[in-house]
């Protein structure tokens, strides 16, 4: 199937095409190896000793402890665990707001459209400190509360274009079963929204999911603070890049297990999201015929009728 965007490449640009792929792809792994050589080479220290490189045997020995693997599950665990009330929340203040932007209204409408507008500039991490220094929350309930309002307002603006995106006669129909406004945005078009939105929402959810590691600054003991802070703090600089690392990997991969699911939740939703699907209703006649054949016929009739 040719596009009518541009032209179909010829034998000379597909070939072009690949030869800048491969060198691209050259260029790509000769600067990752070239990364992991630096890193890997001895470095001279400030007074004149020379430290092992970063990938020897000396960096990573401090693995072999179990205490380490215990801090950094616990790390991870809170982590998870901050992000999951979060998003709970998230979901929630999504959802208020979601019907407060849409609501006909004025009096309901343009309050909350200002108030969404605040959460949605205001930094997360300024809104950790407010509530930490303002409610005296404690570190954890600074930061889920930060993370639910501010991600609750980008999903809340989702839902409404959700809402808004459905065909207007979704709502008419409701009204004229004799469901209230409110009903019928519950019942009929939040679903329809919701299940549109969904791989959008996780994908907000994943973003939730990394800034957590915000509470850092609030003292929570997420899964930044107990690799990168507590740990290099106790078992000192030499291991700083290690600890680094290991978070880094652990972080990659919650946030990549969570976009995987977000892209399956986007292949699954996005044919019934897409538009109509043909029901036995809409679809055609299995044998259309031929409409000239059906006039021939219909004059011959005629013909035979006059005469």
């Amino acid at each position: 199937m040719t596009s009518v965007l541009y032209d179909v490449p010829g034998p000379k640009a597909r070939a072009r095409s690949r030869v800048i792929s491969v060198l691209g792809i050259v260029l790509i792994v000769g600067g990752l190896v070239a990364l992991v050589v630096v890193l890997g080479l001895p470095k001279a220290s400030a007074n004149g000793a020379v430290q092992p490189g970063l990938w020897d045997a000396s960096r990573w020995d401090v693995f072999n402890d179990v205490q380490v693997w215990r801090t950094l599950g616990i790390g991870a665990l809170n982590t998870l665990r901050m992000a999951a009330v979060a998003a709970v929340l998230a979901l929630i203040v999504g959802v208020l707001f979601s019907f407060g932007r849409a609501a006909d209204s004025a009096w309901v409408r343009i309050p909350t459209t200002v108030v969404l507008e605040f959460f949605r500039g205001m930094p997360v991490l300024l809104m950790m400190l407010f509530i930490l220094l303002v409610f005296s929350t404690g570190s954890f309930w600074a930061g889920v509360s930060a993370l639910a309002v501010y991600n609750g307002a980008i999903i809340g603006e989702a839902l409404r274009a959700g809402i808004k995106a459905l065909p207007s006669g979704q709502r008419e129909a409701g009204l004229a079963i004799g469901l209230t406004p409110v009903a019928t945005r519950f019942r009929i078009e939040f679903p329809q929204a919701f299940r549109q939105m969904l791989p959008i929402i996780i994908a907000q959810l994943v973003v939730l999911l990394k800034d957590t590691s915000l509470a850092f600054v609030v003292g929570y003991n997420e899964l930044l603070r107990s690799g990168n802070y507590n740990l290099s703090q106790f078992f000192g600089n030499r291991y700083q890049f290690s600890f680094f690392f290991v978070v880094l990997v652990i972080y990659l991969a919650m946030n990549l297990s969570l976009s995987w699911l977000a892209r399956i939740i986007a292949r699954r939703t996005g044919s019934q999201s897409g538009g109509v699907t043909p029901t036995d209703a809409t679809k055609g006649p299995a044998n259309p015929v031929d409409p000239n054949l059906v006039y021939s016929n219909a004059l011959g009739a005629q013909s035979k009728g006059q005469y």
